[in-house]
C-alpha cells in the first residue's frame, strides 16, 4: 500500500477535545498513526495522561496531553497556544468533547440546570474551540475545524431534548463558520455518529457494551457490521486530510443508513399479519 494511505495526516498538527476516551481516544490514536502531531485536550487527566504515555512510547514527542475544560475560555486558549508553541501551527481542531446529559425524554420532566449544562458543554464549548482555532488559522489562511454532532441532528424523538437541540446547534454553528471562514481557506465540517457503544453511551444507558451493541445491531439498517468508535475516527481522518480538500459545510452522518428510514410502519404491518396468521 502506498505512503498516502498510511500517512494521510503527515506533518499536520491537531487538537482533539475530549480526546482521552471514546471517539476522541480512537481519533487521537488514528491521527498519530497517520503522521499527525496531536494535543489531547480533556478533563479526564488520568485517562489522558495514560493515553499520552502509551502513544509517546511509540511515537515520541508527537503527542501531548493538556487539561482543558472546554467551557472555560482560558483553558481552550491555553490548549491552542500550547499546540502552536510546541508544534509551530494548528491544522486540525476537532471539537469532539460533549456530554449526553440526563435522559429526560419529556419536556415536563426535563431538568433546567441539566439543559443549561448540556448547552454549555456541547455548544458553548464547541464555539470556544472554533473561535480559538480560527484565531490562529485565519492568519495562516488554512486549516480544518471539525465538530462531533450526532445522528440526533437529523432525527427527532429518539434523544433527550437538551442533547438533540444542542447537536442541531452544533450543525448550525458549523454551517455558519463554513461560510465565514471559507474565504481564508478554512474548511469546517461535522461528523454525526449514530449509536455506538462508547463509554459515554453505555454509562448513560446503564448497560454493558455487549447489550448496547446488541440493541444497535438489531435496529440497524446495515446488517453484518458492529459500529465502533474507530468508524468515527476514520471519518475524522478523511475530513482532516487533503483527500477532502474541497469538502466543507458537510454533516457527515456515520450511522449505517439508520437515519434514512423509519421502519416502524413495516414492523407493525409484519406483526399484524403474524398475529392474524396465528389466529387463523
Amino acid at each position: 500500500m502506498n505512503g498516502f494511505t498510511h500517512n494521510r495526516l503527515d506533518g499536520k498538527v491537531a487538537i482533539v477535545t475530549g480526546g482521552a476516551s471514546g471517539f476522541g481516544e480512537s481519533t487521537v490514536r488514528l491521527f498519530v498513526k497517520h503522521g499527525a502531531k496531536v494535543l489531547i485536550a480533556d478533563v479526564q487527566d488520568e485517562l489522558g495522561l495514560s493515553l499520552c504515555d502509551d502513544l509517546v512510547s511509540t511515537f515520541g514527542d508527537n503527542v501531548t496531553y493538556v487539561h482543558c475544560d472546554i467551557t472555560q475560555d482560558s483553558d481552550v486558549r491555553n490548549a491552542v497556544d500550547i499546540a502552536v508553541n510546541k508544534y509551530g501551527k494548528l491544522d486540525i481542531m476537532f471539537n469532539n468533547a460533549g456530554i449526553p446529559g440526563n435522559l429526560d425524554f419529556t419536556i415536563l420532566d426535563s431538568n433546567n440546570e441539566n439543559f443549561k449544562r448540556v448547552f454549555d458543554v456541547n455548544v458553548f464549548g464547541s464555539f470556544l474551540g472554533a473561535k480559538h482555532a480560527a484565531r490562529v488559522m485565519i492568519p495562516a489562511r488554512s486549516g480544518v475545524i471539525l465538530f462531533t454532532s450526532s445522528v440526533a441532528s437529523v432525527l427527532s424523538g429518539e434523544s433527550p431534548h437538551s442533547y438533540t437541540v444542542s447537536k442541531h446547534a452544533v450543525v448550525g454553528l458549523m454551517k455558519n463558520l463554513c461560510v465565514e471562514l471559507g474565504q481564508y481557506g478554512i474548511r469546517v465540517n461535522c461528523i454525526s455518529p449514530g449509536s455506538i457503544s462508547t463509554p459515554l453511551l453505555t454509562n448513560a444507558m446503564g448497560l454493558e457494551k455487549a447489550a448496547v451493541d446488541g440493541i444497535v445491531c438489531e435496529s440497524a439498517v446495515l446488517k453484518g457490521v458492529v459500529p465502533t468508535a474507530e468508524d468515527v475516527a476514520e471519518a475524522a481522518v478523511y475530513l482532516g486530510s487533503d483527500g477532502s480538500k474541497y469538502v466543507t459545510g458537510v454533516n457527515l452522518v456515520v450511522d449505517g443508513g439508520y437515519s434514512t428510514t423509519n421502519q416502524t410502519y413495516t414492523r407493525v404491518i409484519k406483526q399484524t399479519f403474524e398475529t392474524l396468521a396465528k389466529k387463523s
